[in-house]
């Protein structure tokens, strides 16, 4: 039997307008914070002013949401900006050099001073005996 495998299975789908579940998340984190801020400036400031600051956080909060660069999330973006930091002096280009590093995933390095060993086949073939002799006495 045949199962058709989408294409696009990582993407996500709209639950409310163009947003996906996990960015109406964002913004509701991010609303929830947005109100909070609004909640303990109001008193002190006018609404007015109030809202200034708190709007400005939900701007970040649904540019946080939405924004998406190379088809990466901002979380994503962030976390490969990091690793570009911190990794960048380990690996430097070169043109039409392999400049492969430890770092990589996946990298296997090839030893070629390999220091050869010497199997001891005749306490392998010993201990195969032994135990020949204790499943036979069982």
């Amino acid at each position: 039997m045949q199962y058709k495998i989408p294409v696009q299975i990582e993407n996500e789908d709209p639950i409310l307008l163009w947003l996906s579940g996990r960015q109406l998340a964002i913004i509701m984190i991010w609303g929830w914070i947005w109100y909070s801020i609004f909640q303990s400036l109001a008193p002190v400031l006018w609404n007015t002013v109030a809202l200034f600051p708190a709007w400005i956080i939900l701007g970040i909060a649904v540019w946080i949401a939405v924004i998406k660069v190379y088809e990466m999330t901002f979380l994503r973006l962030v976390l490969a900006f990091i690793r570009y930091k911190v990794n960048l002096d380990t690996r430097k280009w070169t043109k039409w050099v392999d400049s492969f590093s430890a770092m990589d995933i996946w990298f296997i390095s090839y030893n070629e001073n390999k220091a050869e060993q010497k199997i001891d086949t005749k306490s392998k073939i010993d201990k195969i005996k032994d135990l020949e002799e204790n499943l036979n006495k069982i």
